[in-house]
This record gives C-alpha cells, structure tokens and sequence, in this order.
C-alpha cells in the first residue's frame, strides 16, 4: 500500500518504520532537522538494544510525495490544522485517514452533527480532512526521540481503530489487519469514542499537572492533595462519559494504581513545556470540559486545573 506519514516525531516514526519494514511503500511529510536526517540516514528505531533503519522517501512538499491510499497524522493537536492543510495533496477521495492523537479529536462528536470548537475553532481540520474518509485511532505504546530521525520504542504495541459513526466496516477490517500484519497489537472498537475517553481519563489530569509542576507521576500521586484533585477530575470526566454513551465501570482510585506502577516518568506534556514546545492542553482538558457544558456536568476542578495551566504555558509561549 502507498502510505504517508505526516508528523515523524516518536509515534510517526516507530509507525512509519514498522509499515515500511512490512513491505508497504511508506513516504513521510517532515521539515526542518528531522527531513535533512532522514535523508541522509534513513528513518532509524531503536528498541532494546536492537537498532534497524528504514530508507523511506521524504518531504517537506506533499505534492512531491503523490497521492496516497493511507495518510497517518500523528503531530501534536496543536499543529494538527495546519498539517492537515499542508497534507492535503496526498489525500484524494479514496485515501484513509488516521490520525494518531492524543486527546478528544475534532471528530468525536461527529455522530451527533456536532463539532467541536476548543480543538478546531475555525473548522479548518474538518474543511481539510473529510469525515468520510477518516478511521479513528487510539495509541497504547510509549516511545521517544532520541534524536531528529531517531526514534526510541520504549513499551506497548497496540492500536485501536474504530470508526467514527461506530460499527464495523470493510476498510476497518482492512485497515487493522493492515497493521496487525506489520506487527502491531491491531484491534477494531465497535464504537471507538469509547476507548478514546477512557485513554483521556488516564491522561488528562497527569499530563497538566506533571507540565504545571514538572513533577513525575509518581511525586503527583504521592501528594495526597494532588492525588485528591486527580481523582475529583476523573470523578468529573466520568460523569460526562456516562451521558455521551462513553461510561467508565472502573473506579479512579483502580486506574490510579495503574499509573503508579509505570513508576517515575515524565509526561509527554512534560516533555514538551522542556523542550519549549505547544502544548496539548485544548484536546486533554478543553474538549472535555466542551463537553461538559453541552451535556449538563459542571466541571470546577477540571476548570481549575485548565485555567492554571492555560496561563502557565501562556507566559511561556506555549499556548
């Protein structure tokens, strides 16, 4: 299959290296010092000792690149609008659009003939990407980059796609067996909004506050209060994925404890305020706290916390 990749951070590029390992022919849209390494060096995935290297073709001009029948986005929902603008001459009206996001997509409530302005304010996303032809995603791997065109594999292998409207379909079916033939931990959701809130539920509050605090996640949770506020939000989150057909069985106190065994890590918002990046902020708080006022749940500490932060990354350019 001719695939593209648009975005060759940590995600993009251990996705990019895998497929193009699997025999499909893998074009990556990147700019700046990533583009020149990849060029000179190839796509290069580290795991466990173990070092392998993809010879990908590579562009900062979509154009140059051609269309495509599969684009993966997987930039940061800050840059996603003008990505998805830049993208759009590899897309025609047979392409299959993933985009690998953390955070509530554009497209979330796209089931309901609703939008959603804290994450495309203008429409430009929608304008750019066609819901038709998008198939949602949800990412459990850690990875990192060592290096422009260096990409680390840390843990986790899997990916969940669904689509948009819910229920099953012949390119869903294709689409995961596409990526569980390259080696990935490939499953199809019946309704994928469901497993997108769930991943947000775990993700929303450690990933502001460790970018607030630049704490770890374990010094979060070992602060009884900021645990306390931890679980007053999921509390909040939850009664908001009851009413949106998204509900959570599990309590906050049981995800906790899933956290707290990943140990001390740093976020990868955490990451990003060091390395002076935009931050993700509307897709982990602001879309579900959108959603909140449409469906009748307040949300004071998610509000809080929003604020705090917001204002944080503000005076630093950040947001």
């Amino acid at each position: 299959m001719r695939i593209a990749v648009v975005g060759v951070g940590a995600i993009g590029g251990w996705v990019a290296t895998r497929l193009a390992e699997a025999g499909h022919d893998v074009a990556v849209l990147a700019r700046g010092a990533t583009l020149e390494a990849i060029r000179a060096n190839g796509l290069v995935l580290r795991r466990e000792g173990d070092e392998r290297s993809a010879l990908l073709e590579a562009s900062d001009d979509a154009a140059s690149l051609g269309r495509r029948e599969l684009v993966v986005f997987a930039v940061k929902a800050p840059a996603l609008a003008s990505a998805a603008v830049a993208a759009r001459p590899l897309i025609d009206g047979g392409t299959s659009i993933v985009p690998m996001l953390n955070g509530v997509p554009w497209w979330f409530l796209a089931d309901q003939g609703r939008d959603l302005d804290s994450v495309d304010p203008d429409g430009v996303i929608a304008g750019a990407l066609p819901l038709a032809q998008v198939i949602g995603c949800v990412v459990h791997a850690s990875c990192s980059t060592d290096a422009p065109g260096v990409i680390r594999h840390i843990a986790g292998n899997g990916l969940i796609f669904g689509e948009p409207a819910g229920g099953d379909s012949l390119r869903l079916t294709d689409l995961t067996q596409l990526f569980a033939e390259a080696g990935f931990a490939a499953t199809a959701s019946p309704r994928i909004q469901k497993d997108i809130w769930y991943k947000l539920w775990g993700n929303m509050t450690m990933n502001p506050i460790s970018a607030l605090t630049a704490a770890t996640c374990d010094r979060i949770l070992d602060d009884e209060l900021v645990e306390g506020l931890v679980l007053s939000i999921m509390a909040e989150a939850q009664e908001i994925g009851a009413r949106i057909g998204c509900p959570i069985e599990e309590s906050g106190r049981d995800r906790i404890a899933v956290t707290r065994r990943l140990g001390a890590f740093k976020t990868s918002m955490l990451q990003d305020v060091e390395g002076g990046r935009p931050i993700e902020l509307d897709a982990l708080l602001g879309a579900p706290r959108e959603i909140g006022r449409r469906v009748g749940v307040e949300t004071p500490n998610m509000d809080a916390l929003f604020g705090l932060v917001r204002l944080f990354a503000r005076e630093r350019g950040l947001y």
